[in-house]
């Protein structure tokens, strides 16, 4: 679909700006015909700045640019998603987005849960499970994440589905629990099998 600029008196179009890898939702900015054209050639980003006057590639004064990646445009013609890679923060008070988000990888619930994980490992309470297994340190963690590996596999080898997805759901929870234990994050495992996919 094509760009219906005239729609507006100024001929500037609202550009979103998302991180292609991510999905987090950066910046918003406008762009006029010129501002596209620069940015397709350019391969950066680039808005017309209204306070400017001018176009405006983002990070051309902090040297934080938005690699372009694609544009799509809506169903009216009349506002832009743009998929970039940013390189470094995006909003100009320093954080990644212009709403304050960090920008990391969301895995939908699996994030959320290593969220409640990583709550009780920071406030733990008697009655939660992580934080008592917490508590009991690395070994034991780890001691937990074989045995549920184990019980994964011979699951595996029998013919009841509810049994082998049970497993392998505590396997994957336990492996949850003991990467935040080691200071990491599942967008940590994911880095690596991208890296390996290159």
């Amino acid at each position: 679909m094509s760009i219906n600029f005239s729609k507006f008196p100024d001929g500037l179009v609202p550009a979103i700006v998302q991180d292609a890898h991510t999905q987090t939702v950066l910046m918003l900015g406008y762009m006029n015909a010129d501002a596209v054209a620069h940015t397709q050639r350019l391969g950066r980003v680039t808005f017309f700045s209204r306070s400017k006057n001018r176009l405006w590639t983002k990070g051309e004064e902090s040297g934080h640019y938005l690699t372009f990646i694609s544009l799509a445009v809506d169903c009216d013609g009349d506002a832009l998603l743009i998929q970039a890679q940013p390189e470094g923060p995006t909003c100009h008070k320093g954080t990644d987005s212009c709403w304050g988000a960090v920008n990391r990888p969301h895995y939908g619930f699996l994030s959320t849960l290593e969220g409640v994980i990583e709550d009780r490992q920071k406030q733990p309470t008697a009655d939660s499970y992580v934080a008592r297994l917490m508590a009991q340190g690395i070994n034991k963690i780890a001691q937990k994440v074989g045995e549920e590996a184990i019980e994964t596999v011979i699951e595996a080898k029998d013919s009841n589905s509810d049994l082998f997805l049970n497993e392998s759901a505590d396997l994957l929870f336990h492996l949850l629990i003991l990467l935040q234990a080691k200071g990491h994050r599942l967008y940590d495992v994911v880095a690596v099998l991208k890296a390996r996919n290159a």
